[in-house]
């Protein structure tokens, strides 16, 4: 054991290179066969280390779980074709040349398949040798042929596919640069491999019709040689010539027969996730119905006058003993995994923690009947537009709605989530309506007195047999499902930069991505990144800006990421080029705005306040006015009709904003830089005469 210690090492020690110099040596090794004369004994060897190599490829093909397990195999097709080829060069030099001396002129293993193998009579080695070179051309070779040739097609097809797909992994975080690499690299080698075999299939071909030419030429080479040069008779050379040579071809072509099987089993293989066997197990002998069929038909042809019953019968017991054994498993209980130590003394674990839904919807036990489609329930279906209708207005895809039942809430309540806070909340009766008076018409129902949920307007729930009338009298009437729909749509408008998350500005990105993907590259991340990104769209979504001029919005902040890359400095100067967006947005398509305007004395107060020489502080009692006068002109402004706009300096705009969202949410501020120039300005109420 000691004295083999200093060999292992130096093994050890020289494996990469001796490993290096294997495949070149092989090569040399082949191409000298071809030229140089060989002894029988070096045949034999030779001969059986070609068998050997040829089953141990048909046996990693077997194992293997992918193609790219066995990503070398195109290189080990074109290395055991030149071997078996360059063997039948040898072999035939020796046949031709002592072919004359009797059967083992060319060694024992091409003597014992011409005499044992098929009973040294040559005519049925002939046979034997077509049959195989039929198999192997016709039906394995060609099959794998077209399945590598259609194999790489859709591979290559599928490459951009896989290639974005993993870009969208790689931004999203659930993988990281270095597995993103490795997946790119095994794309690629999947392509490379399979165009690979593609041609490699080409040479299995060839080796057959190698086979056959090699097979002709030995016959026909041997005759003439054993009758004019060696004076035999036609019988003692077909004996002697043809007998060598169709043992030669079929040393030859059972070797090439095993590789092009591997070659099939490698291109046709499905699925990662188990070897051949284990597929093959899974999929046809795990099903005690087809096992049970199986065994019934052998039965009955088992029972048929004058069939071999002893073998159909016996075949019949093994597949109803598969059967039944398979039938004891599919019947027998689930045991269900012992529960942890911890768990059942009533410890706590990370299973206990649920996550927060972004956005989710509680109801009440009698509204649960709303989401069941068995009874008519369609409350789902109106979530699913409305998700829709947001999309479509604000410019992104909002998180899922979360519905689940509240036994906690009024039988008939619901309640709105937004992170787990409550949003909003109301009470819905099905088979009812809600009968909403948009405009003070004052005419009474019959009915339960309430407000509508969404708006704040007054209303009545009213019976089915009211509804008529109440649209007669001016009444919005809508059913139960659309009052909830409605107040959860409202919500989702007001809420809309909550909603965005970091998963959905991802989602957005890499949509936009699809569209333009040298738009957003040259921004996110390489300009700002995409918690910049996500803060300056929460901005835009916060004054009811919508995004979805996402072009707009990227090309804004790619033209001045390089002087600040400070969110609100950005968002500013986003809103100043959607200008023609926002004001269509308030007004609609008129071209006449009339705006809200501050008195000049009060502007002059707020600009020394807000702006940086007063610190940004503004005295409260001015604050506390500021924001009543707003909320009453903005009351006035609706009152009429008219979009209710205040028009601010820009230095204040931000400040202005921020102050009266509380106070008059539905009042919009915009700067005078925000006002396009195809706009013509009507001046209205003055804020600050209102408190004067």
């Amino acid at each position: 054991m000691n004295a083999l210690m200093p060999l292992q090492q130096w093994f050890q020690r020289n494996a990469a290179w001796a490993g290096g110099l294997a495949a070149p040596m092989l090569v040399i090794t082949v191409l000298s066969m071809m030229v140089l004369p060989l002894a029988p004994w070096v045949l034999d060897t030779f001969f059986t280390l070609n068998i050997a190599l040829a089953l141990v490829v048909m046996m990693v093909a077997a194992y293997m779980k992918r193609p790219l397990d066995f990503s070398v195999f195109p290189t080990v097709l074109l290395l055991t074709t030149l071997l078996r080829l360059s063997l039948n060069v040898a072999s035939t030099r020796v046949v031709l040349l002592e072919g004359h001396t009797g059967p083992g002129a060319a060694g024992a293993v091409i003597e014992a398949f011409g005499s044992f193998l098929i009973g040294g009579n040559f005519a049925v080695g002939f046979i034997v040798f077509a049959i195989l070179v039929v198999i192997n051309f016709v039906v394995i070779t060609k099959g794998s042929e077209r399945i590598a040739e259609v194999s790489a097609r859709f591979t290559l097809d599928a490459m951009p596919g896989k290639q974005m797909a993993i870009d969208a992994d790689l931004n999203a975080g659930l993988i990281d640069e270095k597995e993103a690499k490795r997946r790119r690299a095994e794309v690629g080698e999947e392509a490379e491999f399979f165009g690979s075999m593609d041609g490699a299939s080409k040479f299995v071909r060839g080796d057959a019709i190698a086979g056959i030419l090699i097979l002709i030429i030995n016959i026909i080479g041997g005759f003439a040689i054993g009758m004019m040069q060696h004076g035999l008779s036609a019988g003692q050379a077909a004996d002697s010539y043809i007998l060598l040579a169709v043992g030669d071809a079929l040393v030859a072509q059972i070797p090439g027969l095993l590789v092009s099987v591997a070659a099939a089993m490698v291109v046709s293989r499905v699925g990662k996730d188990a070897d051949l066997g284990a597929q093959v197990m899974s999929q046809m002998f795990l099903s005690s119905k087809v096992l049970g069929i199986a065994a019934a038909v052998l039965f009955l042809l088992g029972i048929v006058p004058g069939m071999p019953h002893t073998v159909f019968l016996t075949f019949a017991a093994l597949m109803g003993g598969l059967c039944w054994w398979r039938l004891g498993q599919e019947n027998a209980p689930v045991i269900e995994p012992e529960a942890p130590v911890a768990a059942s003394d009533g410890e706590a674990t990370w299973d206990d923690l649920q996550p927060v839904d972004l956005l989710g919807l509680e109801l009440g036990y009698r509204l649960i009947a709303m989401v069941d489609k068995d009874r008519q329930g369609d409350l789902l279906t109106r979530i699913k537009g409305v998700r829709k209708k947001f999309a479509q207005e604000v410019g992104f895809l909002p998180p899922a709605v979360h519905v689940r039942d509240n036994l906690e809430l009024r039988p008939s309540g619901y309640r709105i989530t937004l992170r787990g806070v409550v949003v909003g909340e109301g009470e819905v009766f099905p088979g009812m309506f809600l009968a909403i008076d948009p405009s003070g018409i004052g005419t009474p129902l019959i009915g339960t007195p309430t407000t509508d949920p969404a708006f704040g307007l007054p209303a009545h729930w009213i019976e089915d047999k009211q509804r008529e009338s109440a649209q007669m009298a001016g009444f919005t009437v809508v059913d139960s499902e659309t009052v909830l729909a409605t107040h959860l749509s409202h919500l989702m408008q007001v809420q809309a930069a909550r909603l965005l998350s970091r998963t959905e500005t991802q989602d957005l990105v890499e949509h936009v991505t699809r569209l333009a993907p040298k738009l957003i590259e040259e921004v996110v991340p390489k300009m700002i990144s995409i918690a910049v990104f996500q803060k300056v769209l929460q901005l835009l979504l916060e004054e009811s800006v919508h995004v979805r001029d996402i072009r707009t919005i990227i090309e804004a902040i790619a033209e001045h990421a390089t002087a600040t890359t400070e969110p609100v400095e950005l968002a500013r100067r986003v809103r100043m080029a959607l200008a023609p967006a926002i004001v269509q947005q308030i007004y609609g398509p008129v071209k006449e705005l009339e705006v809200i305007a501050i008195e000049p004395g009060l502007e002059r107060l707020l600009m020394q306040a807000l702006t940086g020489n007063g610190n940004g502080a503004l005295d409260p009692g001015v604050a506390e006015m500021l924001s009543k006068s707003a909320t009453d002109i903005a009351n006035r402004q609706e009152e009429k009709g008219v979009p209710a706009c205040l028009l601010v300096p820009d230095a204040i705009r931000n400040a202005m904003a921020r102050l009266l969202r509380r106070a008059a949410p539905r009042l919009q501020v915009l700067a005078h830089s925000e006002i396009p120039e195809t706009h013509l300005i009507r001046i209205g109420p003055i804020l600050g005469e209102l408190a004067a």
